[in-house]
């Protein structure tokens, strides 16, 4: 796998030194160890973190899918009452 970085590719011997030289002349010979103290720190976190979640996914792979829920036991509905019937009345009597 040839793995080539836009931004690296044209940097050199000399462009690194240069690029060194100029972080010596920003932060001064005392703080260059806290410096790499600190980013060594975050790089070795950052792959931590980068593992555990790989480990996380590939456990989800592995582990059988979750069994659908059990169906709901049907039960019986009581009838519903029946409304009574409308019976007519009879015509009013003409007595």
């Amino acid at each position: 796998m040839n793995l080539s970085l836009a931004f690296i590719e044209g940097i050199g011997g000399p462009e690194l030194m240069m690029i060194m030289f100029v972080i010596l002349l920003l932060f001064g010979a005392n703080k260059l160890p806290e410096l790499a103290r600190g980013l060594g720190k975050s790089v070795k976190e950052f792959k931590k973190a980068a593992s555990g979640v790989e480990t996380e996914i590939r456990r989800a792979m592995e582990e059988p899918p979750p069994a659908p829920p059990a169906p709901k036991p049907v039960t019986a509905i009581p009838p519903t009452p029946t409304p009574p019937e409308k019976t007519a009345l009879p015509p009013p009597s003409a007595d």
